[in-house]
């Protein structure tokens, strides 16, 4: 009977955002007779799409133990250089966007080797990229948006199949394809194991190094398509894009179960977090809650989510020693 009572404790620690996400389904329906809609559903997987994706590569680092603090500013970077590529540049839109995902795996490969090689740590190294980076945006830019570029390239966030966004599409399919590298492949058993214990992995023959590079490498390209995705919302090469993304990336893995440590988290939880982040931004701006109240709120979110984690790290270990 107890190890039923463990069993059932330790289901809702891992599953009990799922019931945090209905919960504000409910709260928000109540207060707004516009909330439970179709319309209003996938206005919210519209809005989180971007999040969603830049969520991906954020799993992949955070489950190593790191953090990437740079991915906003990688998603403007992203935009406003494929504007500046089309416009001044003149470089068709193909290849302005392949370009600037190129640029977008390289900055995540600068970040994995200062954390690597020059041992700076993942919130010190992320956190001056994020900096430089914002200001390279807005050197580029002028500090103005850059627009004239081919209009069909807002069709994409206006599409849909079925009546699902295509960036939703895009969303599901990135996050498809996470679950199978880190449920499938070697790589997402390092990427685990280096989270759980990176000396026990060095010593198993891991490269530590080169996973560790992986995930950064993969956390700035997502950013990339993310910044690519906005570009096509906007219409224009916007050097204010994605402005604490960084932060709503964070707190959707999190309230997903992964751990700041490293080693544990489920991705398909993620998606649930994103939505959770998504459902709480929409439902407060259509009840008129303003922008300042929504970071307030958004900063509580994070500190709950973290100390949530910890605390059911504690009772999860107790468990085990029962």
């Amino acid at each position: 009977m107890k190890n039923k009572n463990q069993k059932t404790i330790n289901y809702l620690l891992d599953y009990g955002i799922v019931i945090v996400l209905i919960a504000l389904f409910i709260l928000f329906s109540l207060l707004s007779d516009r909330f439970l809609s179709s319309s209003t559903i996938f206005t919210i997987l519209r809005q989180v799409a971007v999040t969603g994706i830049i969520s991906v590569g954020m799993t992949f680092v955070m489950l190593t133990g790191g953090i990437d603090l740079s991915v906003g500013s990688v998603a403007a970077v992203a935009g406003v250089l494929a504007a500046w590529l089309m416009t001044s540049g003149g470089l068709p839109t193909v290849a302005a966007c392949l370009l600037c995902l190129l640029v977008g795996a390289v900055c995540g490969l600068i970040n994995g080797i200062c954390v690597t090689i020059f041992h700076i740590p993942p919130l010190i190294a992320t956190l001056g990229s994020m900096t430089s980076l914002r200001g390279a945006a807005y050197l580029l830019s002028n500090g103005s948006p850059i627009y004239g570029f081919d209009p069909n390239i807002k069709n994409f966030s206006q599409g849909s199949i079925a009546g699902i966004p295509y960036p939703v599409i895009l969303m599901l399919v990135i996050f498809i394809i996470g679950a199978f590298v880190l449920f499938c492949t070697r790589t997402g058993r390092y990427i685990y194991g280096v989270g759980g214990n990176e000396e026990a992995s060095r010593l198993s023959g891991v490269k530590v190094v080169k996973t560790k590079i992986i995930v950064y490498v993969v956390s700035g390209f997502l950013a990339a398509v993310a910044g690519l995705v906005l570009l096509s919302r906007t219409n224009s090469g916007q050097p204010s894009a994605a402005d604490g993304a960084e932060m709503d990336a964070i707190t959707a893995v999190v309230l997903g179960g992964v751990s700041m440590n490293g080693g544990k988290g489920n991705i398909w939880l993620v998606i649930v977090g994103v939505v959770i982040m998504g459902t709480l931004t929409t439902g407060m701006v259509m009840n008129n809650i303003n922008d300042y109240a929504q970071q307030v709120i958004k900063g509580l979110v994070l500190i709950a989510a973290v100390a949530f984690d910890s605390f059911s790290q504690r009772v999860k270990a107790k468990n085990v020693v029962v």
